[in-house]
């Protein structure tokens, strides 16, 4: 037993090292300026993450190309970036005034630019928690191409089987492939994939686009190629990162413009005196649930407030929530759209101009000067959450005139992987771990557990630690936070971050109340200790409506009690 125990250390031991040696690593590239992915500059990154194994990148260390991983990560990567060999990246530096048109990965918000041919621009506007994310999946990307690579080059001097040439031929055709031709194709790529046909056929469409169906026979392709280019002519693919990128990084050039932003608003509206509350979100929870009531009186009649949430979380029912909006811009929600370069919008509610009969949360007995201004800003990204937050909380200067916001409370409502339970599940944290360092953020968590139960949901309370990416996380390491006397009950990327800022203002620099009140709670996108569970298995669905609107309301309830 105490072998086992020992073995089951050793190996979560191994991946912190691993994990720690790729951010020292990604931190060195950074400085260098540029290095070449699978050459000699690269290597402590792949041995790393073939060390590491993360749970999201499923089979990386086998022979057979990872599939579910890669539909994650081209997800969050630009179309058309397996095809180039330069890969740059760069801050905000005008390419929105240019006529490069902007690509953005269908699930990160990010522009991205292709230069040419060979070059794809990926503007880094979220700091260093963004870079880690996109080495991350280069990475990733490329040990999966040069599986590729090994099974389709048959000696040195680049001669190929004849499953890559029918690929190719696929590929390259200018006609659209018939269904007996796309399953011919899929047929020779399963064989290039090391995959049966049946989960080659199974997964690509789910790459396609609307107007591209043989996307995922491009991506393998485009990623062969590469790889065979620098395996047979030495045309190494190389990421470069702009010099003003590493002269800006870790300015807050982008939060503070975008706190000003903010700021300025509330002072326009004269709201910037009123007892504010800001929650971190996404766009839809918030508004949905104030104004669902005055939107859809007849619907509730008959369906619950759950059924109607479900229908506005649809993709098809645009219109629903069209129709939410338009009511909450005209009965005091202002919108500002980002245009800092942070991809965080903010909505800002002004409860004076709620319609009290409507809404459950309203009391109109609170003098109109003490009602609240809700600030809802959307999710930030790692690091970024510090950034942000720290400006936010700063007083409001304006022409020698200096402003302290009345912020009464901060609320976190996200999404975060488990460690016991299950997708839907709610997590109240007690503390933040830094992972990584010996860095911790124990707090008074206004959301209790109790608040939560009883709503058919399982809900756990405890320490949650704050990795550098999710996407490096593996079974072993989680598995020794789960069993320790950390009491760890699940993971995410941005509490410590929001805490250390929080604390800041509030206890060290005294830009807020020093007993600001706090609120976290999550609901469970995934469990990366349950197989077929993780990120990469796909998302919530419906199954995320109910813990996002229960946290939602319980938040709200807190505040107008407040």
């Amino acid at each position: 037993m105490s072998t086992i125990k020992s073995q089951s250390r050793t190996r979560s031991q191994e991946s912190s090292a691993a994990i720690e040696r790729m951010y020292i690593t990604m931190r060195h590239l950074f400085n260098r300026g540029f290095y070449k992915p699978m050459g000699v500059s690269g290597e402590t990154l792949r041995e790393a993450l073939l060390i590491l194994r993360p749970e999201i990148y499923g089979t990386i260390a086998e022979e057979k190309v990872e599939l579910s991983g890669l539909l994650y990560v081209v997800d969050r990567l630009p179309q058309g970036i397996e095809e180039c060999r330069f890969i740059n990246l760069t801050s905000d530096e005008g390419y929105k005034n240019s006529l490069f048109e902007p690509i953005i990965p269908r699930k990160r918000r990010r522009n991205c630019y292709r230069i040419d041919e060979e070059q794809m621009n990926i503007e880094i506007t979220r700091g260093r928690s963004e870079i880690y994310d996109i080495l991350t999946h280069l990475t990733f990307l490329f040990i999966e191409s040069h599986k590729i690579m090994n099974r389709v080059l048959i000696n040195e001097r680049g001669d190929l089987t004849r499953d890559w040439q029918k690929l190719e031929k696929a590929v390259l055709s200018q006609d659209e492939l018939s269904q007996k031709e796309r399953e011919i194709a899929i047929t020779h790529t399963a064989n290039i994939l090391g995959r049966t046909f049946e989960e080659v056929n199974e997964i690509a469409p789910l790459f396609n686009t609307r107007d591209n169906s043989r996307r995922f026979l491009e991506i393998i392709y485009w990623l062969g190629k590469l790889a065979i280019a620098e395996g047979v002519e030495d045309k190494k693919r190389t990421v470069t990162f702009s010099p003003v990128l590493r002269e800006r990084l870790g300015h807050h050039i982008h939060g503070e413009v975008w706190a000003q932003n903010i700021k300025a608003t509330l002072k326009e509206n004269k709201l910037i005196h009123r007892p504010i509350h800001i929650i971190s979100a996404n766009m839809h929870s918030v508004m949905n649930t104030l104004f669902t009531p005055l939107a859809f009186k007849s619907e509730l009649s008959k369906k619950s407030k759950l059924e109607i949430y479900e229908m506005l979380s649809e993709e098809s029912n645009g219109k629903m929530r069209t129709k939410v909006e338009k009511i909450a811009l005209q009965n005091g929600m202002i919108f500002i759209s980002d245009q800092s370069g942070t991809n965080i919008n903010v909505q800002i509610f002004d409860t004076c101009q709620l319609q009290a009969k409507s809404n459950d949360f309203c009391d109109i007995s609170i003098p109109e000067e003490k009602r609240p201004v809700l600030v809802v800003m959307d999710y930030a990204f790692g690091e970024q959450a510090y950034e942000t937050m720290e400006e936010l909380l700063k007083p409001y200067k304006e022409d020698g005139e200096t402003t302290y916001l009345d912020v009464d409370s901060v609320s976190i409502m996200g999404k975060a992987g488990i460690l016991e339970g299950g997708k839907g599940d709610i997590m109240i944290p007690s503390a933040h771990l830094f992972e990584g360092t010996a860095d911790n953020y124990p707090f008074k968590n206004s959301l209790k557990k109790e608040d939560l139960e009883g709503e058919d949901i399982s809900v756990y309370e405890g320490a949650m630690v704050t990795v550098l990416g999710t996407s490096l996380q593996n079974r072993d390491i989680l598995k020794f936070f789960h069993d320790s006397t950390w009491n760890v009950i699940g993971l995410e990327m941005e509490g410590a971050h929001y805490q250390k800022a929080i604390q800041a203002a509030s206890k060290l620099r005294g830009n807020i109340q020093e007993d600001v009140e706090v609120l976290y709670a999550y609901y469970a996108s995934d469990n990366p200790l349950e197989t077929g569970s993780t990120l990469a298995s796909g998302g919530l669905g419906t199954s995320g409506v109910k813990p996002t609107y229960l946290i939602t309301e319980k938040i709200l309830y807190h505040i107008f009690k407040l």
